[in-house]
């Protein structure tokens, strides 16, 4: 029986489809960093992140992965929870960075930090830089209109929900300040001294009593001289 030009037509759609579907098995998955939380709540605190970094070198091992914290949260509200074994987690001046000894070639890295509370919003974007143990970099920095997903070099995307009734932000996390070094305590004043070196009294700046003794005998010395002056000249006198 000849076939009609309708089911060919079916025949050619189907034998297409058949086809685009091994095509599209066949091609690689694309690379990429997923971020998920214990906690995806709007002004959830102590939330622990995940962030699973998929390897897309058959060269190289992942060494490194640098994050740009979206708006909301600062680095002092980050720590370290796990990551790869050897590395290290280090605060930047808008985010962070893990890294240590690279993982095998072709191994996801895996790491988790812990965050202090998520900000009030609907989603949050972790931009994301991908270094390897040869000097590659793979740049998940890219925002899309359906959150970051499905695009090219996507950031990785945190989808929260709407914060509970009541929850509210807290203050952020205050920065340490050098305290200021103790002031010694100021040396006591010495007792005042009732005499002066001098012999004179402190209080009245006057002769102390030996300076007065001197001058009585000084006085009577002077009296006994004069009264002997004063014989002398009657004896002369009646003669």
């Amino acid at each position: 029986m000849p076939r009609t030009p309708t089911s060919i037509r079916r025949a050619c759609l189907t034998l297409a489809a058949a086809v685009g579907a091994v095509l599209l098995g066949a091609g690689p998955a694309a690379a990429h960093v997923e971020v998920e939380a214990d906690t995806a709540q709007a002004l959830a605190e102590n939330v622990t992140l995940t962030f699973n970094a998929e390897s897309e070198s058959d060269k190289a091992g992942i060494t490194s992965l640098r994050v740009v914290l979206p708006e909301g949260i600062t680095p002092a509200d980050v720590t370290y929870g796990a990551g790869p074994k050897g590395w290290t987690f280090g605060a930047t001046a808008d985010g962070f960075t893990v890294k240590g000894p690279a993982v095998a070639v072709g191994e996801d890295a895996e790491y988790s930090v812990r965050v202090r509370q998520l900000p009030d919003a609907g989603q949050l974007a972790f931009k994301t830089l991908q270094g390897y143990g040869d000097g590659r970099v793979d740049r998940w920095i890219e925002l899309g209109s359906s959150g970051g997903h499905g695009h090219g070099n996507s950031a990785p995307v945190l989808k929260l929900e709407a914060a509970a009734p009541g929850a509210t932000v807290k203050s952020p996390t205050p920065t340490p300040t050098p305290s200021a070094p103790a002031r010694p305590a100021p040396a006591p004043s010495p007792a005042p001294s009732n005499t002066s070196a001098a012999g004179e009294t402190a209080e009245s700046g006057g002769l102390s009593a030996g300076g007065w003794t001197a001058i009585g005998a000084g006085a009577l010395v002077a009296i006994a001289a004069a009264a002997r002056l004063l014989r002398r000249r009657s004896g002369t006198g009646a003669g």
